[in-house]
């Protein structure tokens, strides 16, 4: 399994930097981008330079290559689906906090129509 998804010594070395500090950081920029209204695919592409980040993380700090498509592929796609997360999680609270009249809460990642 360590040959999967990290290529680190250690699984903590994964668990810090790809889903403690980038999971982290795709929180905060799924939420940031849905309190100002930015349209999804300009989230999809601060995830992006994110998971660039977080690989180089891994390579700076622990000697991880720096230009490996597979584990930066593994990088992306958490960072990607945490922060894609946190947006839907974020716009959903936003409409039926500011139009509460139009709109109710029916789950945690979507509204109805009143």
């Amino acid at each position: 399994m360590s040959g999967i998804l990290y290529e680190e010594a250690s699984l903590a070395t994964f668990l810090f930097v790809t889903v403690i500090l980038g999971g982290a950081g795709a929180w905060m920029t799924g939420r940031a981008c849905a309190i100002t209204w930015r349209p999804f695919y300009l989230l999809l592409f601060y995830l992006l330079l994110l998971s660039f980040a977080v690989r180089f993380i891994h390579f700076s700090l622990f000697q991880a290559t720096l230009l490996s498509v597979h584990y930066w592929i593994v990088d992306a796609i958490f960072v990607l689906v945490v922060g894609s997360i946190a947006y839907r999680y974020t716009r959903t609270n936003q409409m039926v906090s500011q139009y509460y009249w139009l709109y109710a809460k029916s789950g945690p990642f979507a509204w109805r129509s009143i």
